[in-house]
């Protein structure tokens, strides 16, 4: 694209907003996604309370603002993954696998990636009965026996989506308490097909071609069981996708999210960040839009300079 101004990283929730309110201002923009649009927003089973919304499947929210970005006219990269990044020049320079961009200002909205629990068995058996994503591969798993590991509302909404498809669900958790909201642990007693066990993590994942078996460990008593199950579901949170922008330069916290003010700039000017990948408290799908939203504007206001953002 020729006088390019704007190049957003990412097409989650942020991405997608913030390409939505860059282009009807007027900026010329890109947004590059090394999968497909949508983000981990679309991993989940259902959205609660996103305004309009009081129920909506992850994917089909995610669709929709997909479809929104594409009706104003955003270019949309999808599989083009980001290999590197010149950010201090007044000119930046975007490198992915299939072109390199100049631009004026950069959006990092590279969002988050699934926690592992570092247990043997788990990358043995990934996509061979551990998941880590329950709408995608719960289907998979109809009328047999599954595990969600995790307290809060990822794995308590995988829970409930699973315990309407699964013959049994479990869900374990290392505290004796859930982190979801209060709606959400209500849900999980009231529901029959659900079965808590606290205080308990997994030792280990076993099977032969696929999954068949986990090692329980309670960990108030130290004592260790087998229990057989066809799928593991692990929800134990996310990781940000910083690492890119960190060499580069971006400042980033010490759990690696990227550090913001109040109007989404970064450490380096003419980079802002906004979504998961930020270290804004609260990870939620209505709070990444508002920050893509006010990122793309401050982006227009420091490629434009109209009278309101001089200083």
């Amino acid at each position: 694209m020729d006088d390019l101004e704007l190049v957003i990283i990412g097409a989650g929730a942020a991405g997608l907003s913030a390409g939505i309110y860059s282009v009807r201002s007027g900026l010329k923009t890109v947004v590059l996604e090394e999968k497909l649009a949508g983000g981990t927003e679309a991993d989940a089973p259902m959205v609660e309370n996103y305004p309009g919304f009081q129920s909506v499947t992850g994917i089909e929210l995610a669709q929709k603002m997909v479809a929104h970005a594409k009706s104003v006219g955003v270019t949309l990269n999808e599989l083009e993954a980001v290999v590197s990044l010149d950010l201090r020049s007044e000119k930046k320079r975007v490198q992915t696998l299939k072109a390199v961009y100049e631009t004026k200002a950069v959006l990092v909205a590279t969002g988050s990636h699934y926690r592992q629990l570092g247990v043997p068995g788990e990358n043995e058996f990934r996509g061979k009965g551990v998941s880590y994503c329950g709408i995608c591969d719960g289907p998979f798993f109809r009328g047999k026996n599954v595990l969600v590991v995790g307290g809060g509302n990822s794995a308590a909404m995988t829970t409930l989506y699973l315990a309407g498809i699964a013959a049994d669900t479990k869900i374990v958790h290392r505290r004796e308490a859930f982190r979801c909201e209060e709606a959400l642990t209500q849900g999980l007693k009231n529901t029959k097909n659900v079965e808590i066990l606290w205080n308990t993590e997994i030792k280990e994942i076993r099977g032969d071609k696929v999954v068949k078996e986990v090692e329980l460990i309670d960990k108030k008593t130290g004592e260790t069981r087998e229990l057989p199950v066809n799928g593991v579901f692990i929800q134990v949170g996310e990781d940000p996708n910083s690492k890119i922008v960190k060499d580069a330069g971006v400042t980033l916290d010490q759990d690696g999210y990227i550090i913001t003010d109040a109007l989404q700039h970064t450490n380096l000017e003419g980079v802002f960040a906004a979504g998961d990948v930020t270290n804004h408290p609260i990870k939620q799908v209505g709070t990444a839009v508002g920050q893509g939203i006010t990122a793309a504007l401050e982006a227009y206001g420091f490629i434009r300079r109209p009278y309101y953002h001089e200083k």
